[in-house]
């Protein structure tokens, strides 16, 4: 018998690991979150290079032709717009040959960034 063996802590190895255990989920809560905010800054920032693409095709085209396209359909066969049709949705209205259009890019997730 051993008088100095102290008998109540029955789990040390978990007690012993309880913090760092707690340090590493949180840090990994950090880490998720910082990547969650980086994506959701991406997402917005591909949106507006979207938006000033079409603008900067539209306002070329004038340059080019002297008029505004009619549709964004013109632009993507004649002037290379791309995008991708599942991610967005284009708002593209004419407001007459020689007024520059009003363009609208609307991401299908339901986040919509206004200007």
């Amino acid at each position: 018998m051993n008088r100095f063996q102290n008998h109540s802590d029955k789990h040390p190895v978990f007690r012993r690991l309880l913090f760092p255990l707690c340090i590493f989920l949180l840090l990994l809560l950090f880490f998720f979150y910082g990547l969650n905010s980086i994506s959701s800054q991406s997402e917005k920032e591909q949106q507006k290079a979207l938006e000033t693409s079409i603008r900067n095709s539209a306002v070329h085209c004038y340059a080019a032709e002297g008029k505004y396209p009619e549709s964004l359909s013109y632009l993507e066969e004649h002037y290379g717009i791309t995008y991708d049709h599942k991610k967005y949705v284009i708002d593209y209205e004419i407001l007459g040959s020689n007024l520059m259009p009003q363009i609208t890019v609307i991401p299908l997730n339901g986040k919509e960034e206004m200007p």
